[in-house]
């Protein structure tokens, strides 16, 4: 049985200074260490707990609340804290609930532990409760798993976990990719019933923006839908697995843990290539995969592939390709300046060329891999299928 581990509760606070000490004498009273990470507040929060025996650290500018939650993540690991529970400043939650919470992830640990609140009563706004479906439905397509309160903000995070883990978002955002790549990492995501406290509307302080975090929200879920389409999840924390694309010998290892045969994860590599040096940003994810997918070739072969045309050289190489197909000598005359201004000319030349120098690097790309995965299945030097 997993060890439970010691639990360090973090509140992102960011000018709630009414609340604050409400929040902070609830946790202390469940004897929970506390550590207030004021996100920027100009409302003077961290006078209100000055007396009280709590931990504090303050960022400056206001930084986001996923900033304020990876900032507690660092310190609770530099103490030692194997499990971070992050609640609202804001007199939402109740602290009376933390047990429970923390109770559930330590049954399935490690875990991601999430508080559903009880949103059913008249004076919750309608706007919470469709916010609420639309980040579950969004959610459950990007990792498969059926969250009835992804907009949480009462939970239990494994430490090693946020400070292992890199993250897009920095803001509201933050809560919602965090689940996804918990989901995409292995970890057990469960749920426990929380009570919930909704002040009148003058009452309650709330920093979110329609505008400006409906579209932050919108660029995180476009994100991650792209990139659930070739993720493969694996166990908790496998680091290996995590890292398999981070390298061209771990990428190798990967592959030759795939039941297809070398032969096709060449194929489906070298096919990646060809199809990542068109001229198709950003949709080229998209394609790669609906192709390979079309066609019954390995989307990972294919994606990770594809990346070897992340480099700024493989399209300057097309456009040069394709300025000699068209002008019978080398394009010479570059600068910013005229790249810009003769973009719809680049673009041609680059399309054309992509013809010629895709299907000549997706070959030399294609060889090795089909050479290498002989290799190490051959030697049994193949990493353990962990993903």
């Amino acid at each position: 049985m997993t060890e439970a581990p010691r639990v360090l509760a973090v509140v992102p606070v960011y000018d709630h200074a009414a609340t604050l000490r409400g929040v902070v004498e609830g946790l202390l009273g469940q004897g929970l260490p506390v550590l207030v990470v004021d996100d920027g507040s100009r409302d003077g929060a961290l006078e209100r707990v000055a007396d009280l025996p709590v931990r504090t650290l303050r960022l400056e500018p206001n930084q986001g609340k996923g900033a304020a939650l990876l900032a507690g993540a660092r310190a609770a690991a530099a103490e030692g804290f194997g499990a971070l529970l992050s609640i609202d400043a804001d007199g939402q939650h109740y602290p009376a609930d933390a047990p429970a919470l923390i109770a559930a992830a330590a049954a399935h640990w490690p875990a991601i532990a999430i508080g559903v609140r009880a949103m059913d009563g008249p004076e919750v706004p309608g706007s919470s409760r469709f916010g609420r479906a639309f980040s579950n439905f969004w959610v459950r397509l990007e990792c498969g798993r059926d969250l009835r309160d992804t907009q949480s903000g009462f939970r239990v995070y494994p430490v090693a976990f946020l400070t292992g883990c890199r993250f897009r978002s920095r803001r509201y955002a933050f809560e919602v990719e965090v689940l996804v790549r918990g989901a995409w990492a292995g970890l057990a995501i469960v749920e426990a019933p929380i009570r919930v406290l909704y002040q009148p509307g003058r009452e309650r302080v709330s920093h979110f923006r329609a505008f400006r975090d409906n579209l932050r929200l919108t660029a995180l879920h476009t994100f991650l839908v792209v990139r659930a389409l070739f993720h493969r999840q694996g166990p908790p924390l496998a680091g290996e697995a995590r890292r398999a694309l981070a390298s061209p010998r771990a990428f190798l290892r990967t592959l030759a843990t795939e039941h297809d045969s070398p032969a096709a994860l060449a194929t489906a590599a070298g096919l990646g290539v060809f199809l990542g040096s068109l001229p198709i940003i950003p949709f080229g994810l998209v394609v790669i995969a609906f192709v390979h997918h079309r066609l019954h070739l390995n989307k990972l072969a294919g994606m990770g592939a594809s990346n070897v045309c992340v480099a700024p050289f493989v399209p300057f190489l097309c456009v040069q390709a394709g300025h000699l197909l068209l002008h019978g000598r080398w394009w010479t005359a570059w600068n910013r300046q005229g790249l810009v201004a003769e973009f719809p000319q680049r673009l041609w030349e680059w399309l054309l060329g992509s013809l010629v120098v895709g299907p000549l690097l997706g070959l030399l790309l294609a060889l090795p891999v089909y050479v290498l995965i002989r290799r190490f299945r051959s030697t049994g030097k193949a990493a353990p299928r962990t993903w």
